[in-house]
């Protein structure tokens, strides 16, 4: 493609994760002056050699008109009208629930009201994939036990018992899922997790299968709901292992996953970037939707065509009314998250599916890492650093849990 216009500066919306560093380090790497807001100095896209200014907000202690304040004002020193891309769940909603307050200071899809948080919601979500007729495992949203007893009638074991609001359900209990093998664990679960009255689980059937039977699409539509730019892909490993977010992944054609995301976004009249996935049921050969993210995915690079082109630089091109090249997909590539896929493939080593010829051979085809660049190392610094905290941080918590036991039982 030819040199594009970029002019117009983008404000990235929380800079501390990797997803946030790699659409700084995308568009920075165009030419495209990228600004990072966030509550640290330290988040990693805010050291990256792309960042061209930072912006700091204490995030926690605000109130959403403060922010919306907050961010005029960063439009105004940024100038231009700039991009505004949100990377967080809660900054997404936000932006969808003050947009209309933004819209004249910042550039962002402005989605038909009520559809993101639509999307977010899992029962909402549920309810669209049914009247599409997409594919979605059984679920149940109970608002009471005999409900749940009904629907035992019909499910096939095991069956995931979840939160629609996940947060509200670590803070209350400490955990986000149980995994039922039988009918009497999961309503002794249902029993301890329920808040009578208000109403916060639901039941899902749990789609048997490895870490690769989860796929993924990516994509940017238009402002017509058109897919301007898409692909798609499946994990390979996970972190937390068979439960995470995607620590390896690989880019390969699905075009059962492609039509029916684009199915989704056209008949909702999707616009912006989204992140869904879907998993493969061998029992009926079905691909079935797991989650909508109305965002930028954190596996966003992993989505990354012969030219360079991903979901992010395609919202910047349309944004700025440019054309968007067709895009060539480049299948196989491969993008991991460095630390996290250490992690995970130590959980798959000690329960026997990962051996270390074949966790060897899983990096052939690697062509980014999520955080280490080598034009760009700045943020592996502030990543490393993090990291060997944790790690020693958790090593010192338990010598510590050693040590107690150890005074307790020769005290005891």
């Amino acid at each position: 493609m030819t040199s594009p216009d970029v002019s117009t500066p983008v404000v990235v919306f929380r800079a501390e994760t990797y997803c946030a560093l790699g659409i700084i380090r995308s568009l920075g790497r165009w030419g495209v002056p990228v600004y990072g807001i966030d509550d640290s100095r330290w988040a990693y896209g805010l050291r990256s050699r792309y960042c061209a200014g930072r912006f700091l907000w204490d995030f926690a202690r605000s109130s959403p008109e403060e922010l919306v304040d907050f961010l005029r004002q960063t439009a105004r020193k940024v100038g231009g009208k700039p991009i505004l891309v949100p990377t967080f769940d809660s900054r997404n909603v936000f932006l969808d629930e003050h947009g209309p307050a933004l819209a004249e200071f910042f550039t962002f899809p402005m989605q038909p009201p009520g559809l993101v948080t639509r999307l977010y919601n899992k029962r909402s979500m549920y309810h669209l994939c049914r009247e599409l007729d997409v594919p979605t495992a059984e679920t149940l949203f109970p608002t009471n036990f005999d409900e749940v007893v009904e629907f035992l009638e019909r499910v096939r074991f095991p069956v995931v018992l979840k939160a629609v609001d996940a947060d509200r359900l670590e803070r209350r209990a400490g955990l986000r899922l149980v995994i039922a093998r039988d009918k009497d664990e999961l309503l002794e679960a249902f029993r301890r997790l329920d808040e009578p009255g208000h109403p916060n689980l639901m039941l899902q059937e749990y789609i048997p299968g490895e870490d690769d039977t989860i796929w993924m699409f990516n994509g940017y539509f238009d402002e017509s709901s058109e897919c301007r730019f898409g692909m798609t892909g499946r994990k390979l490993r996970q972190s937390p292992v068979h439960t995470g977010m995607t620590s390896l992944g690989i880019c390969l054609p699905n075009e059962t996953v492609d039509l029916n995301t684009r199915r989704i976004a056209k008949a909702v009249g999707y616009r912006g970037i989204i992140d869904i996935g879907h998993r493969y049921d061998e029992r009926d050969g079905q691909y079935k939707v797991l989650d909508i993210n109305p965002r930028v995915g954190a596996t966003f690079r992993l989505f990354v065509d012969g030219n360079g082109m991903d979901v992010v630089r395609a919202l910047y091109l349309d944004l700025t009314g440019q054309a968007v090249p067709a895009a060539a997909p480049h299948w196989g590539r491969k993008w991991v998250v460095e630390d996290k896929d250490v992690i995970s493939s130590r959980h798959y080593h000690q329960e026997g599916t990962l051996g270390l010829a074949a966790w060897l051979r899983s990096y052939r085809g690697v062509e980014e890492a999520a955080h280490f660049a080598g034009d760009d190392l700045a943020p592996v610094a502030a990543f490393a650093a993090a990291f060997v905290s944790r790690v020693l941080g958790g090593a010192f918590r338990t010598a510590a849990r050693a040590i107690g036991l150890m005074q307790r039982k020769s005290t005891g």
